[in-house]
């Protein structure tokens, strides 16, 4: 007996440590996927279920790059090739709020997804998309990181029904907006371009951190041949299937004098996965909704002032300026080569 007590101790102690070490190690981010897949969806979803900085709690469709039909069986066929079906994936909105839907086949083939055929194993869940949510945020406060790579059709939905959950967020990263101009116009990004109206909304709702991850970066992040060739060099079902996107869209890029692809979704699920990759700065963002050249424009508060004019007989004096609250994070930097270096790693299953 007078031995077994050391080891005894010795046990325990080895036990605490063991527990200690586990406290210590970073807890993955639970995150919500908001999504029209969409080929470069498809690698944002990709990424992060190569990941083990996230866990997926759910995927909600939107329709924006495709129909809303269509995206909900593309994201079960994305499931299904990275063996994910227990991940809820369900169907949401089917148009935007106050306009028709704009879909973009021309950028992503005729099935969303550079026109590759894939099987499908998984279910949808039945749940409305939204209305999961809402389920999820109030299940785990505090700890939900929505991911929005489409346009804020869901979000907008679910914070209408419910303003309760905007202080339960924890973090808005989105895909979205850009403050130098657009990529279906002048002015507009596509997401926020296809309903503008859910983006004000979203912009405006009051969440405690919201990141813009817009063109000013994505444009930065070129997925070239070098990429393609990164993942040729280690086959696999989902690598396969990245350099086969990879290369359409570098087949479409070419016809308009690009050497490269933006990799404009799976940037936004990299700041998930590691926030140094960008650069922010604080503004307040607002979204046009009535303008005829500038409807969707991101229109972002550099300086967080607007001048204040006050009425003197029959014009207006400016006495001087009102500090605005900045809304969001705008991400102004990227780290390029690292975030593109993280992707095809963990595509690579590194």
């Amino acid at each position: 007996m007078k031995n077994s007590s050391p080891r005894r101790l010795l046990f325990l102690f080895f036990v605490l440590l063991v527990a200690m070490s586990a406290l210590a190690q970073p807890q993955p981010k639970k995150i919500i996927i908001d999504t029209d897949p969409g080929t470069d969806d498809a690698l944002a979803i990709l990424l992060a279920l190569n990941s083990p900085e996230v866990r997926v709690q759910a995927i909600t469709v939107v329709p924006g790059n495709v129909t809303a039909q269509m995206g909900l069986q593309n994201a079960l066929k994305l499931t299904t090739l990275a063996n994910r079906c227990d991940i809820p994936v369900a169907g949401g909105a089917q148009h935007p709020l106050a306009q028709k839907l704009i879909t973009a086949e021309f950028w992503h083939g005729k099935n969303g997804l550079a026109n590759i055929e894939l099987p499908t194993r998984c279910k949808a869940d039945p749940r409305f998309g939204p209305d999961l949510i809402i389920e999820l945020v109030h299940k785990y406060p505090h700890q939900i990181t929505l991911v929005p790579v489409g346009p804020l059709t869901n979000i907008a939905l679910a914070v209408s029904k419910d303003p309760s959950i905007v202080p339960l967020v924890k973090q808005v990263i989105l895909m979205g907006g850009g403050i130098s101009g657009g990529n279906v116009n002048a002015a507009a990004e596509a997401n926020i371009y296809n309903d503008p109206e859910a983006a004000q909304i979203v912009f405006n709702a009051g969440f405690a951190s919201l990141i813009m991850v817009g063109l000013d970066v994505g444009n930065k992040t070129l997925f070239t041949d070098r990429q393609v060739a990164e993942l040729q060099a280690a086959p696999g079902p989902i690598a396969n299937f990245v350099a086969q996107v990879g290369t359409f869209l570098l087949d479409l890029s070419r016809r308009f004098g690009e050497h490269g692809t933006p990799m404009y979704d799976p940037l936004a699920m990299g700041v998930t996965l590691d926030p140094t990759l960008v650069t922010t700065h604080a503004m307040r963002v607002d979204v046009e909704t009535r303008g005829e050249f500038t409807r969707g424009e991101t229109v972002a508060n550099r300086s967080n002032m607007v001048e204040r004019n006050v009425l003197h007989g029959d014009r207006y004096i400016i006495e001087g300026v009102d500090k605005v609250t900045p809304n969001a994070r705008v991400c102004v930097d990227v780290r390029a080569q690292r975030f593109l270096d993280l992707l095809v790693s963990r595509i690579r299953g590194k």
